[in-house]
């Protein structure tokens, strides 16, 4: 990287000032706005068009029929993100907020909880302050706001969502993410309270917290909380900044010319959390500036090296992603340009917003697909089992050319036909809502996008699905769980200022399906972590209990595999989060089965 320019000069005098106004900020009360803004500005942004490849030719094979239908209304789901814009173009307004499915109350149902942002504290503030939301599925396909009975009308600036049994209680708790003070929201036999300072885990008051994951990184049975920071940011620095587009003026840009900030690794010890982030090696310095080189919106534990501990792969915006493996001990090592997974074929760092990760071929190589800025193709990175480092091969599996011109944030593999083969679907939206003043291949509202994995029948491996879920939309958040019961996910997606939807899969191509409700042993009870391996007639295909995943977001723990045409399950085999490996056979197809720690069949 070059040396410090006069512009960051000038971004770490607006750092120094800005302290207090985010201080406020976090407090949600009674600031004045002390922004000042240059008359001059910072620099002209001109939108290009990018060209990108083109499709390589491929066998013709025909996406099925997979039809979502918009029942936001009819299921009784009425939230609105309130981002607080009047014109500033200040940069978290455009970032939306997360959708969480969780079972709050234990009943068998998902649950669905809306995270969201606020008013600014030195605007008029509206009669009615805008809250998160929680909506109790009630089982018949309609859902109840239960938000102020269950204790989760929050008001902040929130961003994502993590949930998880912290306290080993057996009741999910929800850990939200904001600009500002964060929160943890323990479930109390389904009301929730909030036990952030006795916890330990608010982070610091003028941080920016975005995706969060629970999970066990050290293995001694409780879960501890990764916590993604994205940048340093008050009203200060962004008028300093000052991101133009010409014939727009002032707008929504990337986090270029923001200083970065370290995430958060929050050891649980017993129910009280120790932030470890320093000694476990999670902070990452810029050689160059001496600052924090990450600017994280999402992250994904998994287990990249097969060796029985979880690792963190780390979508950054602009500057390269990050993998931090375990070593065992307590600590991470950062490996992401040894790996892979750092930049773009061309050596790049992009636009990294949402993340997954899945075994999409149904075989061993692991695949963590990250969803990119527009002009910049989703990244979809496969391991290598000779040397197990990864290749971006966005475009060989026919994701590359497609996903080009979309700004993706939410991401996930999901069955979305039952076919047997994962299928990835991207949530997109630009930041900027006068984007087509300035490039005509770009809108602000951009219609999801599904890539229907045609497996061995196709010679690249994804195609995109024609028509379905084409209601263009300024996307966030993605989340699915199956909430009517018939095997098939649905989805939950949150739109940036805008109203939330929630679309029934109603495919009805006669495959078969299996789900899986894991429990283990106390304190984790959901078995976060938990490794399934389900073999249907020679094919293996491989799920991990990791609710957190996508953008701000968290899916159902419970497991979905597509069986096809298979009408049985030859076996299925659990790798719970101690290690321990446990078999079952003889499961039946089209059923939800319970399978517990130390009963298997």
């Amino acid at each position: 990287m070059n040396s410090p320019s006069a512009g960051e000069a000038r971004i770490r005098r607006a750092v120094k000032r800005s302290l207090v106004a985010v201080v406020l900020l976090a407090i949600a009360g009674t600031a004045a706005f002390l922004a000042t803004r240059s008359t001059e500005p910072k620099g002209i942004v001109e939108d290009a068009d990018v060209p990108g490849p083109a499709p390589a030719p491929q066998a013709v094979v025909d996406a099925p029929a997979i039809e979502f239908t918009d029942i936001t209304d009819p299921a009784g789901i009425r939230f609105v993100h309130e981002n607080g814009a009047y014109g500033e173009r200040l940069l978290p307004e455009t970032m939306g907020g997360g959708v969480a499915f969780l079972d709050y109350d234990d009943d068998g149902d998902q649950d669905l909880l809306f995270i969201n942002s606020d008013h600014w504290p030195w605007r008029l503030a509206p009669p009615s302050r805008a809250t998160s939301s929680l909506y109790r599925n009630l089982g018949d396909g309609t859902f109840e706001d239960v938000s102020a009975a269950a204790g989760f009308d929050l008001t902040l600036y929130g961003m994502g969502v993590a949930v998880g049994d912290y306290d080993g209680d057996g009741n999910l708790d929800a850990y939200v993410t904001a600009l500002g003070g964060n929160r943890l929201m323990r479930n109390v036999g389904g009301r929730f309270i909030d036990t952030t300072a006795a916890a330990g885990v608010a982070g610091e008051a003028d941080a920016w917290s975005t995706g969060a994951a629970f999970f066990d990184y050290d293995r001694d049975g409780d879960l501890d909380l990764f916590v993604c920071n994205y940048v340093h940011w008050s009203p200060e620095i962004d008028h300093e900044v000052d991101y133009r587009l010409t014939g727009v003026g002032r707008a929504y840009g990337p986090p270029t010319d923001f200083p970065g900030a370290d995430s958060y690794l929050f050891r649980n010890d017993g129910g009280r959390f120790t932030d470890v982030s320093g000694e476990a090696g999670i902070h990452v310095v810029n050689s160059a500036t001496g600052m924090p080189a990450g600017k994280a919106l999402a992250a994904m534990p998994v287990d990249v090296d097969r060796d029985g501990w979880p690792d963190i792969a780390v979508a950054n915006d602009t500057v390269r992603n990050f993998l931090f493996l375990n070593r065992g001990d307590g600590s991470f090592r950062e490996a992401g340009v040894e790996s892979g997974l750092a930049f773009d074929p061309g050596g790049l760092a992009t636009g990294a917003m949402g993340i997954d990760a899945a075994h999409f071929a149904n075989d061993d190589r692991l695949a963590i697909a990250i969803g990119n800025f527009a002009n910049e193709m989703t990244s979809l990175y496969v391991s290598r089992a000779a040397t197990g480092n990864f290749s971006d091969d966005a475009i060989v599996t026919g994701v590359g050319a497609d996903s080009r011109r979309a700004l993706t944030f939410g991401l996930v593999f999901f069955d979305a036909d039952l076919d047997g083969r994962l299928d990835l679907l991207a949530a997109n939206g630009h930041v900027e809502p006068e984007i087509a003043r300035v490039q005509a291949s770009q809108s602000y509202a951009q219609p999801a996008q599904l890539f229907w994995n045609c497996g061995r029948e196709c010679a690249r491996a994804f195609q995109l699905a024609g028509d379905t879920l084409r209601t263009p939309r300024v996307a966030r958040g993605l989340a699915y769980a199956d909430i009517d019961g018939d095997g098939d996910v649905d989805l939950a997606m949150t739109q940036a200022g805008g109203a939330a939807v929630l679309l029934r899969n109603d495919q009805r191509l006669g495959n078969h399906w299996l789900r899986l409700k894991l429990r283990a042993s106390p304190p984790n009870v959901h078995a976060i972590g938990a490794r399934a391996v389900v073999e249907v007639s020679r094919t293996r295909h491989y799920r991990t209990v990791m609710p957190s995943r996508s953008y701000l977001s968290q899916v159902e723990p419970v497991l979905t595999f597509g069986l096809g045409a298979a009408e049985r399950v030859d076996a299925v085999t659990i790798t719970w989060p101690d290690g321990r490996t446990e078999s079952w056979t003889g499961l039946e197809a089209d059923r939800v089965h319970i399978l517990q720690r130390g009963d298997p069949q």
